[in-house]
């Protein structure tokens, strides 16, 4: 039983060392930078590419319930997701809730 423990609390430890002390050191560099840099620019352009690249992989390769729903509805629910968040005023709580109201009730009309 307490083997199980140490082996627990061995990778929360390796867990907080491996990621929190990265945070922490972001922290503190990122009060020294320059938000308008072209390091930053740069930073927020990968940032942005690598969500939408998972994005894109999860409408056009989904996995589990929606590997089963047809094209059309993910692209659809993305589009007009995309374009109520921008006409809502980049509301991201609008960007997120649209779509999934569209997947739920197209999953519910072609009978999934």
């Amino acid at each position: 039983m307490m083997e199980e423990w140490r082996t627990f609390i061995f990778i929360a430890v390796a867990g907080f060392l491996a990621t929190d002390v990265w945070r922490w050191l972001g922290v503190v560099a990122g009060n020294r930078l320059n938000e308008d840099s072209e390091a930053l620019y740069w930073v927020r352009a990968v940032a942005t590419a690598l969500v939408m690249a998972v994005t894109a992989k999860l409408i056009v390769f989904p996995t589990g319930t929606l590997s089963g729903s047809p094209l059309w509805l993910r692209l659809a629910a993305a589009g007009i997701g995309f374009a109520v968040f921008l006409a809502a005023g980049r509301k991201v709580a609008v960007g997120v809730a649209v779509p999934m109201a569209i997947l739920v009730a197209g999953l519910w009309w072609v009978g999934f």
